[in-house]
Formats: structure tokens, sequence, C-alpha cells
């Protein structure tokens, strides 16, 4: 470059160009593979799929009933049991989906869809949803913000585990992980608890007097109709298998994605791209785990593109870990069975009070 100089004058030297700062570097790394996924039309709405897939799930609801109708007094009543869980699951993932708007054109459309499927279907509030999984989508597994990782009843870090150490609860700390799946049965429950639970709080929560309403009846209509078509005690295991069920069918889903991998201390500065690659795990495996995990299973992609929807991430993933190479980014994936075998060992070694349950790789990845 040549400066530009006045008659009898001394030469301007030429400015050297700033040197790039590490932040802005972050910044472009995301910003170059979120330009390649808009330009391969991944981020377009899919319309057609979730009129479908809604429409297909509310079949089988439908013809759940009237197969418990059919059977009466029978004991095979828990084989629909099950599946009566597994299509409460299924609803459960579309208004997921709907609320992260992966569905139609309209954040209105988006919202009342997932606000009918998760209330009306699943029993779970969206007001109370969306408020907890913005907040874990916008700092996954770091302290102080990310509510799934805040429990009463589990420690996931080492400094909650220390808080937990005398008595009978610190035998429970220590002992924490093979706890681990009985407690899920107990998700499906605590779902619908919390849910109405912080709508009756919540006093501001939007739509807040509607969803206790759409959440009683669903759970209220739920009851009546199994007891009065079954004998009371056929009808408190039905209820109590299709609790436990559906808890460890949408906990099984969650848990595996962020649990054992690093914790994020309180006011650590992480950029976008690697907070949400380095906190999560995706889980291998074909069409069926695509179906009982609801797309969960590819939570790097879905974490880095919120609003992708659902069929898509699995396009999206050879480009995802391929950027991730090319930058030093850790990209982790394991099999369902290797996810839960790493949850237990991670969360009875924070019992354990270790301090370092893993070897993390967020520090190394930050500073390359």
């Amino acid at each position: 470059m040549t400066a530009t100089t006045l008659e009898g004058s001394t030469p301007l030297p030429a400015r050297a160009p700033r040197p790039e700062r590490a932040r802005d570097r972050q910044v472009s790394v995301y910003a170059e593979l979120s330009q390649q996924v808009k330009d391969a039309g991944l981020l377009n709405r899919r319309r057609p799929y979730y009129v479908v897939s809604i429409a297909l799930t509310v079949a089988a609801f439908a013809g759940v009933w009237v197969a418990i109708v059919a059977l009466g007094d029978s004991w095979w009543q828990l084989g629909l049991a099950v599946v009566f869980s597994l299509v409460c699951t299924q609803f459960g993932f579309l208004g997921h989906d709907t609320a992260h708007r992966q569905a139609f054109g309209s954040h209105r459309a988006n919202e009342w869809n997932a606000r009918v499927l998760s209330c009306g279907f699943a029993g779970i509030g969206y007001g109370w949803w969306m408020q907890k999984h913005n907040r874990h989508h916008n700092a996954p597994n770091q302290m102080g913000k990310d509510p799934d990782i805040e429990s009463a009843v589990l420690a996931f870090t080492p400094d909650d585990a220390e808080d937990r150490m005398s008595g009978l609860r610190g035998w429970w700390t220590r002992h924490q992980g093979w706890a681990f799946f009985p407690l899920l049965c107990f998700e499906g429950a605590a779902l619908h608890a919390n849910s109405l639970a912080t709508l009756a709080r919540e006093k501001t929560m939007p739509h807040r007097r509607l969803e206790i309403a759409i959440i009683a009846a669903r759970l209220g209509l739920f009851v009546a109709a199994v007891f009065l078509i079954m004998p009371p005690l056929l009808a408190v295991a039905f209820i109590l298998v299709q609790q436990a069920v559906f808890g460890l069918l949408l906990g099984g889903s969650f848990a595996p994605n962020h649990k054992g991998m690093p914790i994020v201390p309180k006011n650590a500065k992480v950029d976008f791209l690697r907070r949400q690659v380095l906190m999560s795990r995706n889980i291998k495996g074909g069409r069926v785990t695509d179906f009982m995990m609801g797309g969960l299973n590819y939570q790097i992609e879905h974490h880095l593109f919120p609003s992708m929807p659902r069929p898509n991430l699995k396009k999206v993933q050879p480009m995802v870990r391929a950027h991730c190479a090319q930058h030093g980014i850790s990209y982790t994936e394991t099999s369902l069975v290797g996810s839960y075998r790493i949850v237990v060992q991670y969360l009875n070694r924070v019992g354990l009070g270790e301090r370092d349950p893993f070897v993390c790789p967020l520090t190394a990845s930050i500073r390359n």
C-alpha cells in the first residue's frame, strides 16, 4: 500500500493492518458455517413434514384410546400404557420442534401449535418449558445459568457435591449415579408438577390461565377415563406404568446430550460455536434412534441451529463435523449405551468428590 503525501512533506508511513482479534476470529468461524448452511437451504421450514407428523401422532393417540376402551378389564392394558407413553413422548418432541419455530412460517402458528401439543397432549406447560429451555440453550452446562444442571436430587458439579457430603444425603450423593435411571421414572410426573407450579406462581407468564386449564383438563380427563374403563387396581397400575415409561423415554432422550460433558464456570466467556459444540454430545444410530429421541441425538447440530427442522439435522451433520475438524474443535459422538455409561460414571465420580471428573477440552480449544 502506498501512503498519500503532500508536496514537500515527509511521506506518511503506511498504516499496518490491525491484527484480527481472537474474539473476531471465533465469531467468523461460526458465521462461515452458518452461511454454508443457509446456502444449502437447510434452515427452510418443513411445513409438510410437520403437518403429516402431527396428524399421524394425533391419529395414534386416538387409536390407542380406542384400543384401551376395546380391551377393557385386562392386564394387557399395561402394554397399551407403554404405547400411550411413546405417543405422549412424540407429542413432547413435536412441541419442542414447534416451540423452536421449525415447522411453520409465522411465530404465531409455531407458538400455538407448540402450546396445544405440549399442554393438551403431553401435559407439559409451554410457557414454563420455554422459559427454562431458552436459558439452557443460551448457556449449556454453565454454572449458575443452565437450569438443567441445577437439581435438589442430583449433584452435577463438584461444588454441589461438596455441600452434600454429610449424613444420609452424603451417602446418596456418593451413589447417585446408580439412582439415575430409577429417578428417570419420575421425570414425567415432575414435568407435569413443575409446569403447573410455575404457571401458578408466575403471574406475568402469557396465557398462564389457559395453559393451567388445558394441562389440568388433560391430566384430569386421563385419570378419570382410566378409572372409568378399568377396575381400580388395574387403573392405578396403568397410570404408574404410563408415567414411569413416559419419564424414561423423555429423560432418557435429554440426559445423554449434555450430562458428563464439560461444566463451564459461571463467569467464563466462550464464543457461540464452542459453547454449543464442546458442551454437547451426539448419539450414533439410525432411523429408530432418530425417532425414539425426536432428533435430539443430533444435539450439536440442534444447538448450533435451533430453528433447523428435525429432518435436516442429519443432513447438516457432515458439514458441522468437517467444520469442527477444520478448526480443531472437539466433536463428541458416541452410542446410546455408551452415553448412559458416561453419565452414570460421571455422576458417581462427582458424588465421590472428584474435582476434575473429566478431561476437559474447553480451555485448549478456546486458545486455538
